[in-house]
């Protein structure tokens, strides 16, 4: 880095506010062609990994707190009759269903045959990957602001710049909402979270570093951030917007480039994408099972502000310290070399803005398939309250007020964690997820009897008796044509004969109609089966309708 001065030997603005010598604001250059690294003394080696474990054990507490207490939702309902299957099985079922989550239903069927199927052991390997993620989102935090200016210590007692980043990097990360109820989620997306942060970061080593090791690591990341989930290769589309917005002479090791993209990116990135290809090829072919996506809209942005920074509440704050974060990077070295910014700004926005954009033309766009980019906000929030300390510590001028930076930091974290409260206690709640399919179990396990009938509309509904399925097995599926097993289908498949269905319908006294619309109406039969299920339901009458979440139970009678 080099710090340009002023005239009048008065310090230039990025170098007061850097806190470096007026020597350097005067023009001394820096001789190194990178970015000068740390060399941390004996107290720096004995609390530096403090920065990872710390929001590492945070977020395994916070994100362990209750774990088992929600329960399962259809989404992990999926998971959970997915990885009960052999592994023939559950190949059989990637080819028609699910191709992008094969491999976590693959690694999770190896879990469940030690662990079980409770709420709490389908979802521990979820909050593990957000453990790692949250330690490499510290990690991205001291990388990037190591990169971005020399480790100076503080003033007026302020720790080094990069250790205050990396570790209110991973404490923002570890204590998000967000975070916490993809932690407690039996699929796939905390470990594409885990992936992508691990490619991040990988990038702040291979990018300055420039050595095969390190980007044939980093493919491997992205590879598997594709693998759990193929749009988690959008992380790719991120890197490279990085890159381009960075300076390449702040990376002496990169190698050959093709303007600021050092070719081994290239490579390494390619290399992810054959990986992932054979995962792309199939789940390309089951795209109906998105047919119920709608193109995003005013309303699907503030959704996704609102749930990143936690709350509605939230929002405002958290934008702000962001805004700040990029001003610092701004004001210190102008996006140049790799600094917290340019990593994290592309990593928020990119693969949020492509999907939204691709979504006007083909609807692909849901929140949790962006999930991954959570991490990015840590980041940047982090690099906003780092800035708004490190003003406090050389304010106001002409006086020492050594305290004030400790208070300074003390006020933001306070006022973040008694607005994250309320958040926290709301995510572990059943009514965070679409529906209850323990109290729908209950509701059936108490009020069936011998010889009830079931019907599921749509047919897909079928689902909503997965998670908790002994009551709904003793129920007769007349619809049913093929079990799930043996269609290699998720939900099974359903006779199409409307004639067929009415003729198993004999002697039949109770049915029970399981349903689940996020509006909470009944739904419109839309084929002729499910239209005769409501013929044969017009004899009967409503003996009493349950709704347990977005779960509609209705028993008919005679």
């Amino acid at each position: 880095m080099v710090a340009t001065g002023e005239t009048g030997g008065r310090p230039s603005r990025q170098a007061a506010f850097r806190g470096v010598p007026d020597a350097a604001a005067n023009g001394q250059a820096d001789q190194a062609a990178g970015p000068a690294e740390p060399v941390p003394g004996p107290a720096g080696r004995r609390t530096g990994w403090l920065v990872i474990a710390v929001p590492a054990a945070t977020s395994l507490a916070v994100g362990g707190y209750q774990i088992g207490g929600p329960s399962l939702w259809r989404d992990e309902a999926y998971t959970k009759d997915a990885i009960t299957r052999s592994f023939s099985q559950i190949f059989a079922l990637l080819g028609h269903q699910d191709a992008v989550h094969g491999g976590y239903y693959v690694m999770m069927h190896a879990v469940a045959a030690v662990a079980g199927t409770s709420a709490t052991a389908l979802r521990f390997p979820s909050l593990c990957a957000m453990v790692i993620a949250t330690g490499f989102t510290a990690a991205i935090g001291r990388r990037a602001a190591t990169l971005a200016l020399a480790p100076d210590a503080g003033r007026g007692g302020l720790p080094a710049v990069p250790a205050l980043t990396g570790l209110l990097s991973g404490l923002v990360f570890a204590t998000a909402p967000y975070m916490t109820y993809y932690a407690q989620t039996a699929r796939s997306y905390a470990f594409v979270t885990m992936s992508a942060t691990i490619a991040s970061y990988l990038l702040l080593r291979a990018y300055p570093d420039g050595r095969w090791r390190w980007w044939l690591a980093y493919g491997a990341a992205v590879a598997l951030a594709g693998l759990f989930n193929l749009f988690g290769l959008l992380i790719l589309a991120a890197h490279g917007l990085t890159l381009l917005l960075t300076d390449a002479r702040g990376a002496a090791g990169a190698g050959r480039r093709i303007g600021r993209v050092p070719l081994r990116w290239l490579a390494a990135s390619a290399a992810a994408l054959i990986a992932a290809f054979p995962v792309l090829r199939v789940a390309s072919g089951q795209q109906k099972q998105i047919n119920w996506l709608t193109r995003p809209d005013a309303r699907t942005i503030e959704q996704l502000v609102a749930h990143f920074a936690g709350s509605r509440e939230l929002a405002l704050p958290v934008a702000l310290l962001a805004l700040a974060g990029l001003a610092v990077s701004w004001l210190t070295d102008r996006w140049r070399p790799l600094n917290p910014a340019a990593i994290a700004l592309p990593w928020l926005v990119v693969p949020p803005a492509v999907l939204i954009a691709v979504s006007y033309v083909k609807p692909v766009y849901l929140e949790r398939y962006v999930e991954f980019c959570l991490p990015a906000l840590a980041v940047l929030a982090s690099a906003g309250i780092v800035g708004l300390i490190r003003l406090a510590a050389g304010s106001p001028p002409g006086r020492r007020l050594p305290w004030l930076p400790a208070t300074t930091a003390a006020a933001i974290v306070a006022i973040l964690a008694a607005m994250l409260a309320g958040p926290q206690a709301a995510i572990r709640q059943t009514a965070a997820r679409t529906d209850d399919l323990r109290l729908a179990s209950a509701i059936v396990a108490a009020h069936e009897r011998p010889g009830d009938v079931v019907f599921y509309i749509p047919a897909n509904m079928r689902v909503l008796g997965t998670g908790y399925p002994a009551p709904f097995l003793r129920l007769r599926d007349l619809a049913l044509a093929r079990s799930p097993i043996a269609s290699a289908r998720l939900t099974g498949t359903e006779i199409t004969s409307p004639a067929l269905l009415k003729s198993r319908f004999t002697d039949v006294q109770r049915v029970w109609v399981v349903t689940g619309n996020s509006d909470g109406t009944f739904p419109v039969p839309s084929t002729p089966v499910n239209q005769e299920k409501m013929a044969l339901l017009a004899g009967l009458r409503i003996v009493h309708r349950w709704m347990a979440g977005e779960v509609m139970l209705t028993l008919y009678g005679r």
